[in-house]
């Protein structure tokens, strides 16, 4: 078996999704870097790489029995051991995954890029494994609240963050289904299209609320996020997170 020394880890927790799992690029000062003192690498197939990037599912019984206790942390002079943790590699991009004692992958991180390089390096002479996963069986299921890729290519951390909160507000919207709101939230997003939304039923405006809110980030998303979340806590406590670590970015800049 390959191992890892001595890996820097960003670990993301509960993301179903691989693009908000950052790269090293996007990692930020105030994120919980961990050091790994030894952890496997998998060459797996590229079909139970997209399963274990982008969902959060049941490993295959066959690779976790095989990364079991086979990884350890490091926090000082303490080397403890992790349950079920792995590297793992489709030869064409890289994650690291932690179950925290379950069988799905719970946490999830990039490389550095030096241990990214390390990684190709060592699969060179090996072949991808895949440890009994059927990839006919595997059917990803996108939705408002796990938004396909395209909808967030190329946003930075802050912009795919707050669009998720954006999206979170929509649902609420949408699951309330008032028909005077849902107008009223239409013409705040597009307000050239007053004349006839009064026309329009629920579903019309609903569909035409998303169509043109799903693709790509801009200042009126942004508007229109900062709007809806208003006087709901917890929501205006991510919108805050966000906006303070742009101003800090930029302070540092």
């Amino acid at each position: 078996m390959l191992y890892l020394h001595d890996v820097w880890v960003n670990w993301f927790e509960g993301e179903e999704n691989g693009y908000n799992v950052c790269y090293f690029h996007e990692w930020r000062k105030d994120d919980g870097i961990e050091l790994l003192d030894q952890v496997p690498l998998l060459y797996i197939t590229s079909g139970l790489y997209n399963y274990i990037e982008n969902d959060m599912h049941d490993l295959p019984k066959e690779l976790l029995d095989t990364i079991y206790k086979r990884a350890y942390m490091r926090k000082g002079h303490e080397r403890s051991v992790m349950e079920y943790a792995c590297v793992v590699t489709n030869g064409e991009d890289i994650i690291a995954i932690d179950t925290i004692g379950y069988q799905i992958p719970i946490r999830k991180s990039r490389l550095i890029p030096r241990q990214e390089q390390l990684v190709y390096d060592m699969i060179k002479k090996t072949k991808p494994q895949s440890f009994g996963f059927e990839v006919e069986n595997y059917q990803k299921d996108y939705h408002l609240l796990s938004m396909a890729p395209e909808f967030v290519f190329g946003l930075t951390r802050k912009e795919r963050q707050l669009k998720q909160l954006l999206m979170i507000a929509l649902d609420q919207l949408r699951t309330s289904n008032n028909l005077e709101e849902l107008r009223y939230w239409l013409t705040e997003w597009d307000p050239k299209q007053y004349p006839y939304i009064r026309y329009m039923d629920e579903e019309k405006v609903w569909d035409t609320l998303y169509n043109g809110v799903k693709d790509g980030w801009s200042r009126a998303h942004e508007d229109l996020c900062g709007k809806l979340i208003k006087g709901q806590p917890f929501l205006e406590k991510m919108w805050e997170v966000e906006n303070g670590q742009a101003q800090n970015t930029s302070s540092q800049k």
